[in-house]
């Protein structure tokens, strides 16, 4: 897992690699049209065809995993070698440190110098990592946007998926290396959380399709969320606030709609002290989103790099503790 983070803090998700999500996104599209031809429209059989999706999508995702790591684990010579090569492939690409970190930096590289300057580069960048509109967006309100998606998207993206890893790992530390390990469960985690990016919308047949996907995100993101909000105050500058900053946080966090959204963004805004939170736009609808941090100056581009270098110090601090862990557990097998 350390060589897989370390290969994604160095390449990212480069564009001539062929990415396990965008495969993902081309299953999630194609079963999408046979289920809603196959249900008619209607709700009952599209929230059981997306429920089909979720199940044959993540089952699929995680035993393709699986079969690479029996290859890596009981293969040999020049076959095991290439296992290995794929194992640590597939799980530097459950990983998103770098791709978020470099979405975030073009947004903030977009924006101009003067005051009143033209803002619609800065809006095409943003338009690519969040899902709000972004036609009409002041330039605070890129900001902010920018900010709260390096914040959600570092759990979404990074920490959830590396907390599967190591979930796999200690199984494996434990001597069951016959259960699913680290790439099983993080392509596991990943199309559960493709789903929720394409299915989940309250709107016209996605209300139901994507209720499935949806919900099973919003359980496997759970702890890891929580585990984010009680870890980032350690390598904040404020640690010794540690109780107050995770009161805080889970105090304004919980009123989002979301279970975890909320909650990330809120740990993120009170140790990078920036505020978070406020009106957006999605679609033609208005959304009020509860105002994080009110107590720290508007988003900048100084409080974004903030947020990126606290997610970098939080992932060091993960993979040093699940390092330590993986020792004592083996030490205590042997």
């Amino acid at each position: 897992m350390i060589a897989a983070a370390g290969l994604d803090r160095l390449i990212g998700d480069p564009l001539w690699s062929p990415h396990p999500v965008v495969w993902m996104g081309r299953c999630i599209s194609t079963l999408r049209r046979s289920v809603e031809h196959w249900s008619g429209g209607h709700p009952r059989w599209l929230r059981l065809g997306g429920l089909a999706i979720t199940l044959v999508l993540t089952l699929g995702s995680a035993s393709i995993g699986w079969l690479i790591e029996r290859s890596a684990l009981h293969t040999h010579g020049v076959l095991q070698s290439v296992a290995v090569l794929a194992l640590v492939a597939g799980l530097a690409s459950a990983l998103a440190a770098k791709s978020l970190e470099q979405s975030v930096l073009n947004v903030i590289a977009a924006l101009p110098c003067e005051q009143g300057g033209d803002l619609s580069a800065a809006r095409q960048q943003l338009s690519w990592i969040v899902g709000r509109d972004t036609t009409s967006l002041s330039r605070d309100e890129i900001l902010r946007a920018t900010a709260e998606t390096a914040s959600e998207n570092a759990v979404d993206g990074l920490f959830a998926p590396l907390f599967w890893m190591l979930v796999g790992a200690a199984l494996w530390s434990l001597g069951l290396t016959d259960a699913p390990g680290p790439l099983a469960l993080a392509w596991g985690f990943k199309a559960a959380s493709t789903l929720d990016s394409m299915l989940g919308y309250r709107e016209g047949k996605l209300r139901w399709l994507g209720t499935a996907g949806a919900r099973l995100d919003d359980l496997l993101t759970w702890l890891p969320c929580r585990l984010v909000m009680l870890s980032l105050p350690l390598v904040s500058r404020p640690w010794r606030q540690w109780p107050a900053l995770v009161r805080s946080a889970e105090s304004e966090g919980q009123h989002d709609a979301s279970p975890n959204a909320g909650r990330s963004e809120a740990i993120y805004a009170h140790c990078a002290g920036v505020q978070l939170g406020g009106r957006n736009r999605y679609g033609d609808h208005w959304v009020d989103k509860p105002l994080l941090g009110a107590d720290h100056p508007k988003a900048d581009p100084q409080g974004i790099c903030r947020i990126l270098r606290l997610t970098g110090r939080l992932e060091l601090l993960w993979i040093l503790i699940a390092a330590l862990l993986s020792w004592s557990l083996q030490a205590h097998v042997q």
